[in-house]
């Protein structure tokens, strides 16, 4: 009896015991409530076969689908102090850094990568909404400026996937502080002629929408994505009014003119490669050419004396009105008797 113990009662137990199945393996869309294999979502780039929802990617699957064949340079980033302000709610932020970093397997809530798009090289920063709701903290501040300055030196595009909740309140003015600083660095992209390209992805809120990812050159956002400073609840309570249907999303941005164009992450790499290639075309030939003759010749204002003013301009002043002085010292107003 003891072949039967030893191998036929373990072997019917391991048919007959219940296996466990990864909380990941099946994923439940938001919009629609269809279950979907990991598998298949990750094949299709996170879009939901069904519904057409676009679900949340990670900083690392954002790089690897822009660049040629998943392959780039991670570019280091400057280390600043964990946490300057020893901020406490009901955990330690230090506390809460070392679980974020854990989960996601990032420094902090941005990466920055170098790489080739459809053979053109790019720099690209993305912004990974799991580490800490893609939060704007003085790391991530020093990672965007480091990812447009590293874009200044290879003289190369880029792309920022913005994905926030805003600024980092553990970081208190710190975090406010990097909203000036990444201004400045992309003011430095632009003054080099060299594209910024934004892709807006859900959500994008906050300070993070008040400052950099609102600088672009060109503003792409992904279908759905919310996009605001305040968010819809907050204004409802504030004003005490319903909202628009579909207010803040990517598609009422777009058609009241605040961003350029809504994108399916399908055809996103495919845009953005012709955007950059059609951007840097335009900037080699304004290279080749250098300035135009308007341009050359325009004299400076402050070059310009009385003497160069015609005569002729001041032919379709009203009678009596000399120069266009006249007009500032008299008040049309009837006076009050």
């Amino acid at each position: 009896m003891n072949w039967i113990n030893n191998i036929v009662r373990p072997k019917i137990q391991r048919i007959l015991a219940k296996r466990e199945v990864p909380d990941n393996v099946w994923i439940k869309c938001p919009e629609s409530g269809q279950m979907i294999h990991y598998k298949d979502l990750e094949a299709n780039q996170f879009v939901v076969p069904g519904s057409d929802y676009h679900m949340r990617m990670t900083g690392e699957q954002r790089l690897k689908a822009l660049f040629d064949e998943g392959e780039y340079e991670t570019i280091a980033t400057p280390e600043v102090a964990q946490d300057p302000l020893k901020f406490r709610d009901e955990r330690r932020y230090t506390d809460r850094l070392k679980d974020n970093r854990s989960k996601t397997g990032l420094y902090d809530a941005v990466l920055v990568g170098a790489g080739t798009l459809d053979g053109l090289p790019v720099v690209s920063a993305a912004q990974d909404f799991a580490f800490m709701g893609g939060s704007l903290g003085s790391a991530a501040g020093e990672a965007i400026i480091t990812g447009l300055r590293e874009a200044v030196s290879r003289s190369t595009p880029f792309i920022l996937y913005a994905a926030s909740g805003g600024a980092r309140m553990q970081e208190g003015i710190l975090s406010l502080m990097q909203m000036p600083r990444t201004t400045v660095a992309v003011q430095e992209l632009k003054e080099a002629g060299l594209p910024y390209i934004v892709v807006l992805t859900h959500p994008t809120t906050g300070g993070v929408t008040a400052s950099y990812a609102m600088l672009g050159d060109i503003h792409i956002a992904e279908p759905g994505a919310l996009i605001c400073f305040a968010g819809p609840r907050v204004i409802e309570q504030t004003i005490r009014e319903k909202l628009p249907e579909g207010f803040q999303r990517s598609e009422y941005l777009l058609e009241h003119g605040m961003i350029d164009m809504v994108t399916h992450r399908h055809q996103l790499r495919e845009t953005l490669s012709r955007i950059c290639r059609l951007l840097m075309e335009a900037r080699h030939e304004e290279l080749a050419t250098g300035p135009s003759r308007e341009d050359s010749e325009e004299t400076p204002l402050q070059e310009i004396s009385e003497n160069d003013v015609d005569e002729a301009d001041f032919d379709d002043l009203p009678p009596g009105q000399d120069t266009p002085d006249d007009s500032d010292d008299q008040d049309p107003r009837p006076t009050a008797e």
